[in-house]
């Protein structure tokens, strides 16, 4: 195998002190007064970003605690894309698989971080519905109800959308937090928080390809052994209409 270039080992040796100044030199020969620029230029650089992206963790968090995180991620993590925008997806997947947890770390730590990334993640995805044919104005009771593919539901152990720097809870709680984070035409975000029947119910949406929304309602308070079905389709009827409204659902499906 042929030898490392000279110059491939500097900018080796350049990036890993770029990563990890305290502990891998920078190249010889260099002024350490412009080394200092690149240092702090790559730093900070990822500190705006990441700190934009997660705003609440980096508020929950000391400055010093916080950079420690950067660091870490800059020491440890070997990013899978040259996406700037990307960048938020690859410190996630740090937090996930290779961060080692500490005692005084949040317990709703992941959750958050996920919470806060998906905001980003649906601002910027390329997933549309202009290719589903529907009618955004059809009975949702009699025709087939069409979930939006830009509405992304959530499941948390943790209420991660009322955590704070007043609100930082110790416990889970006995009942998962639903939501659904949702983008309209406009490219316009939204979140509604859902309860356990709703949650079910807009899965079920999202699965169906045949059945009428009454039907779907008909099916889920079968699932639920709910004592009044009537009442079921009812208060399912208006959700329906709610998330139509945030176009979390976009209409019924159309015969082709």
């Amino acid at each position: 195998m042929a030898e490392t270039p000279d110059f491939q080992k500097k900018q080796y040796a350049f990036a890993a002190h770029i990563r990890d100044p305290e502990n891998k030199p920078a190249p010889a020969g260099i002024e350490d007064r412009r080394m200092a620029i690149y240092r702090e230029l790559f730093f900070n650089n990822l500190l705006k970003l990441l700190s934009s992206t997660f705003p609440v963790l980096t508020k929950l968090h000391s400055r010093e605690k916080w950079r420690s995180f950067i660091r870490q991620f800059m020491v440890m993590h070997q990013a899978q894309t040259p996406y700037f925008l990307e960048i938020p997806k690859e410190f996630l997947d740090f937090l996930e698989n290779e961060y080692e947890a500490q005692d005084d770390d949040f317990p709703f730590l992941l959750e958050l971080a996920h919470y806060e990334w998906v905001e980003l993640a649906l601002s910027v995805s390329e997933e549309s519905n202009d290719d589903l044919t529907v009618d955004p104005e059809g009975d949702l009771l009699d025709g087939i109800p069409v979930k939006s593919r830009l509405a992304w539901p959530l499941t948390y152990r943790f209420p991660v959308h009322r955590i704070s720097e007043s609100y930082q809870p110790d416990d889970a709680g006995d009942q998962p937090t639903f939501m659904v984070i949702h983008r309209n035409r406009a490219d316009e975000l939204g979140f509604m928080e859902l309860n356990p029947v709703t949650a079910r119910l807009l899965e079920l949406i999202g699965e169906n390809d045949s059945k009428s929304g009454r039907d779907v309602l008909a099916a889920l308070a079968e699932e639920i052994a709910y004592t009044d079905p009537a009442a079921l389709v009812e208060h399912g009827a208006k959700t329906m209409l709610e998330m139509r409204a945030a176009e979390i659902l976009i209409g019924t499906q159309v015969s082709q």
